[in-house]
C-alpha cells in the first residue's frame, strides 16, 4: 500500500519562502519518479515540477522555473519542493505524486499513479 504524505504548507507573504515535504511509504522509493502538482480554487490541477529517481533529472513548469527547486532524499523516502519568491498566484493546494521510473519525466497528472492528500499554500499580497 503506497502512502504519500505532504507537509510544510501554510500562509506566507509575497516574496517569502516555504519548503514542502512529501514522505513516501510502501514502495522502493528510489525506483520512482516524483512529481509536484498544484490546484487553485476553480482551476484545473497543474504541473509544477518533477524529479527522476536518482535526482539527476528535473523539469519545471515555466511559471515556477528559477523560483522553485525539487530535491529528494532516497534514504528518507522524501521529496522536497523549495519555493522561493512566492507570489499570490502560487496559492493552491500542492500535491506530490509518484510513478515508476520512465525514460522521460511526465508533466501530466495522468502520468502518475499515486497521490498524496495535498497541503495548502497561501501567499498573501
Amino acid at each position: 500500500q503506497v502512502q504519500l504524505v505532504e507537509s510544510g504548507g501554510g500562509l506566507v507573504q509575497t516574496g517569502g519562502s516555504l519548503r514542502l515535504s512529501c514522505a513516501a511509504s510502501g514502495r522502493t522509493f528510489s525506483m520512482y519518479d516524483m512529481g509536484w502538482f498544484r490546484q487553485a480554487p476553480g482551476k484545473e490541477r497543474e504541473f509544477v515540477g518533477a524529479i527522476s529517481p536518482n535526482g539527476g533529472n528535473t523539469v519545471y513548469a515555466d511559471s515556477v522555473k528559477g523560483r522553485f527547486t525539487i530535491s529528494r532524499d532516497n534514504a528518507k523516502k522524501t521529496v522536497y519542493l523549495q519555493m522561493n519568491s512566492l507570489k499570490p498566484e502560487d496559492t493552491a493546494v500542492y500535491y506530490c505524486a509518484m510513478n515508476f521510473w520512465r525514460h522521460a519525466l511526465s508533466v501530466t497528472s495522468t502520468g502518475y499513479e499515486y497521490w498524496g492528500q495535498g497541503t495548502q499554500v497561501t501567499v498573501s499580497s
